[in-house]
């Protein structure tokens, strides 16, 4: 099997139709966006750029009618997981090979403006197909055109993030919610932990977890679950330093923070319902 090892693209926060709000909460929270960005598609967006993986807050416009409603159908908070590709013809034949219920790839740009100068993003995609991941959309992203989405003058936040460090999953049964991961990328990328099974991407990680072990680990800051069973929870954010993402949090008003010796943990509810955990 020729598909790659799994690594982190990028991860998504789902704004629904109201991207004034979710921009300025996550301003507040520290991180540097990126100019809105109008996809092909029909959606746009903010992204939070960092390392060699970044994070995008997506939406609709008010009162669309046409182009990405299906934004709508998720809730608010964190919604995509994205693998990245390097030749996403070559993915999108090994994920056929071993039964993964993937679409095949669709193409879209979306202009973008950086210091110097302008370009258009050019982006291949391949999605699950609707209705096999319960918890959110989980897709593979080819980019055409790096240098347009990792800019340098993007990667600097106040609160100091530099990589997402995790992504956490709500299942109620994460053995059986890991077969499709370990059928795409070998059953040696799955590992055990409390309460659940963890997915390696690259430097990163997917853990899935029982909504009993998150509020175990997270109290009252999990996020609002709206009746669902399954659903993406929260994010791990690597930063330079807590000291820095700390004041950084304090100068946005971000209330009710959890601070402890190793870790700094934003409840949901100040994070458009994904609960972030900072760690250096």
């Amino acid at each position: 099997m020729t598909l790659p090892l799994a690594t982190l693209d990028h991860v998504v926060i789902n704004a629904r139709d109201d991207m004034d709000h979710a921009a300025d909460v996550y301003r507040r929270l520290g991180f540097t966006l990126t100019e809105r960005g109008y996809h092909s598609l029909g959606s746009m967006n903010h992204l939070a750029m960092f390392g060699t993986d970044y994070l995008e807050l997506i939406a609709v416009p008010k009162n669309a009618t046409s182009g990405r409603l299906d934004i709508l159908n998720y809730s608010f908070g964190l919604n995509g997981l994205v693998f990245g590709s390097e030749d996403s013809a070559v993915t999108y034949a090994e994920l056929q090979k071993v039964g993964a219920p993937f679409d095949a790839p669709v193409e879209f740009t979306r202009p973008v403006k950086y210091t110097g100068g302008q370009g258009d993003a050019r982006f291949r995609t391949i999605r699950m197909k609707p209705g096999h991941m319960p918890y959110g959309r989980v897709y593979f992203c080819h980019h055409f055109t790096r240098d347009l989405v990792w800019r340098d003058e993007w990667r600097h936040h106040a609160n100091g993030a530099v990589a997402v460090a995790r992504a956490i999953i709500v299942e109620p049964d994460p053995t059986k919610a890991s077969k499709l991961y370990a059928d795409m990328f070998g059953p040696e990328s799955i590992h055990d932990i409390k309460g659940g099974k963890s997915l390696t991407v690259g430097n990163a990680r997917y853990d899935i977890m029982t909504e009993a072990t998150l509020k175990a680990e997270f109290g009252d800051a999990v996020p609002d679950a709206e009746g669902r069973p399954a659903y993406m929870a929260g994010l791990t954010l690597r930063t330079t330093s807590l000291d820095k993402a700390a004041k950084a949090l304090a100068a946005g008003k971000i209330e009710g923070v959890i601070k402890k010796a190793d870790r700094l943990v934003v409840p949901a509810k100040q994070a458009i319902n994904a609960v972030l955990e900072f760690i250096e």
